[in-house]
């Protein structure tokens, strides 16, 4: 378990990314702590020696009462000061480390089929970056920084303690480590199970409600709402359940470390007795024992709150780990123009069954290559192979860095600037300017309030839908690729829209491969060659000028 622990990529990630300053953190967190115990201790011998000192005129005019009023007031602030730089430090630290494993997993998505994963369980992997992070800020604000704490605690009482007496100072430190750390260490081990239990009801009831929000109309249709509620049901008392067992169970811990508190009291409390009846002890170092006793057990007590949710965080770091533990693999991406399919076959994701068989097809630099078929004959896939966004089940697959533009256009929440900027971050503004004149959307942008800082709302909302269309072909032209493809790029357009889209197209795309998947005869009409696909097969190869590639253009859909 320690092992797999140390090999976790999660926690390498996480305790590697800012070491100095999560050590730094650890170590302001102890010294707070420290200063606590000193400050009470302090203040209970001063306020022990000083009436001690009062009972007689000679003792209380050589009584120094300036030192400890000194170090007290320097404890306090000291405290102050180090529990602020320690929220600072520690808070500072844990967020840069989660901001790399978030880039890290990001790029960990960032494979083939990674859109259509996205698109099958959004809930899912949302849940992965909100909820699995977070349990991964409680592994070192929870966990670790008050193990920490409490070790140095105890190390420090034992010190202080074993000054007076060592088998004292042996006792307290021993007591402290084997009660504190082990009921600690009890609570985590039943605490596992329940809370991954809570975290997966969590993942599970947030999809099924989504679920259930937005599939509403078809459940109530198919007669099944009532079957999806009970689901739901089912799954909200498995969520109350670990609830209330771990309530349960930091209810226990709460009251273990009271007896352990109490014990560990009782029993200083009779040992300084005995010392100050044998005239080995003074009362005033009696009392400060006493109160160190008092405060040692208080940084146990935090773990408790950590080690509840130990199983969320072993479950977090399982769970992302794969992402996080293997290098991203980067396609090929060949210098060479042009696309070359060698005998590839192809399925759906997650799927072994070939939606695509051995197809063979090569397209040159500067070629215009249109593949038609009938739905399901397998164009999509033969694009999303062309794109690396699917691998291939077989075959040899060789092609430039390619865009795909889709009839989908996926525009975000944030300004017209940057929804442009995904193609080319570097991008100046006169080359935005320039990329949205070839699109034929610099005037209507001119005249927008915020011009190119125009925020869009969610899916490109507050643009018509030729506008979304023509920000997106901006988008393409901006796009630094030799290889365009095209995927019903103009379907749902009203015609003249579609034509003046498919006339930029061609005018922007000399010296450019194109791979056009289309059953639209204006969109054909960009070809040099009509490639027929049938059954994930290749039926027909005809180049223009030929007979057969006037009827294969004529057979498609016209305007």
């Amino acid at each position: 378990m320690k092992n797999s622990l140390i090999a976790n990529p999660v926690l390498r990630q996480l305790l590697l990314a800012r070491p100095g300053k999560l050590i730094c953190g650890a170590m302001l967190a102890a010294l707070t702590t420290v200063a606590g115990m000193a400050l009470l201790g302090l203040s209970g011998w001063f306020i022990t020696a000083t009436s001690i000192a009062g009972l007689h005129a000679s003792t209380a005019i050589l009584f120094d009462v300036f030192g400890p009023s000194a170090g007290i007031r320097l404890l306090a602030i000291g405290r102050t000061g180090s529990r602020y730089a320690e929220r600072l430090v520690t808070h500072d630290a844990t967020f840069a480390a989660l901001a790399g494993i978030r880039v890290q997993l990001f790029r960990g998505w960032s494979r083939p089929q990674a859109a259509s994963r996205l698109l099958r369980q959004p809930a899912k992997l949302l849940f992965r970056l909100t909820a699995d992070i977070d349990a991964l800020e409680s592994l070192y604000l929870r966990l670790l920084v008050p193990a920490f704490t409490a070790l140095c605690a105890a190390l420090l009482a034992g010190v202080a303690l074993g000054v007076m007496q060592w088998q004292l100072g042996l006792g307290l430190a021993a007591w402290l480590l084997a009660a504190g750390g082990g009921i600690g260490w009890i609570v985590a081990q039943r605490a596992r199970r329940p809370a991954i239990v809570r975290s997966r009801a969590i993942e599970r009831l947030r999809s099924g409600a989504i679920d259930l929000v937005a599939g509403q109309t078809d459940l109530v249709m198919a007669g099944r709402i009532d079957a999806q509620c009970a689901a739901l049901g089912q799954i909200d008392g498995a969520l109350a359940q670990s609830d209330v067992a771990l309530q349960r169970l930091e209810t226990a811990a709460g009251a273990a470390y009271g007896v352990a508190g109490s014990t560990l009291l009782s029993g200083v409390l009779l040992a300084v007795a005995a010392l100050v009846q044998q005239q080995m002890l003074s009362v005033p170092a009696a009392a400060l024992a006493l109160l160190i006793a008092l405060t040692a057990v208080e940084p146990f007590a935090g773990l408790r709150r950590g080690a509840l949710e130990a199983g969320r965080m072993l479950l977090a770091m399982r769970r992302l780990a794969p992402r996080l533990g293997a290098e991203v693999p980067q396609p090929p991406v060949d210098a060479a123009p042009g696309l070359r399919l060698e005998q590839v076959s192809a399925a759906h994701a997650g799927s072994h069954i070939a939606i695509l068989h051995e197809v063979t097809l090569h397209i040159g630099e500067g070629e215009r290559v249109a593949v038609i078929g009938p739905s399901g004959a397998g164009k999509s896939t033969l694009l999303a192979i062309a794109a690396r966004e699917l691998a291939p089940l077989s075959g040899k697959v060789s092609a430039p860095r390619a865009c795909l533009f889709t009839q989908k256009t996926e525009l975000f929440q944030d300004s017209l600037r940057d929804n442009l900027r995904l193609a080319d971050p570097s991008a100046s503004d006169a080359q935005l300017w320039a990329a949205l004149q070839a699109a034929g959307l610099d005037e209507e942008v001119r005249a927008f309030a915020g011009g190119l800082d125009t925020q869009l709302g969610e899916g490109g909302l507050g643009l018509s839908g030729g506008q979304a269309r023509r920000l997106a072909l901006a988008r393409l032209f901006l796009h630094e690729s030799t290889l365009w493809l095209l995927d019903e790029a103009t379907e749902a357009l009203n015609t003249q829209v579609a034509i003046d889209v498919l006339r930029r197209l061609g005018a922007r795309s000399e010296g450019r491969s194109l791979l056009i998947a289309t059953h639209l005869r204006r969109e054909a009409a960009l070809a040099d060659r009509l490639v027929s696909l049938r059954d994930g097969r290749i039926v027909g190869d005809a180049r223009r000028g030929t007979p057969a590639f006037e009827a294969a253009l004529a057979g498609l859909r016209g305007d």
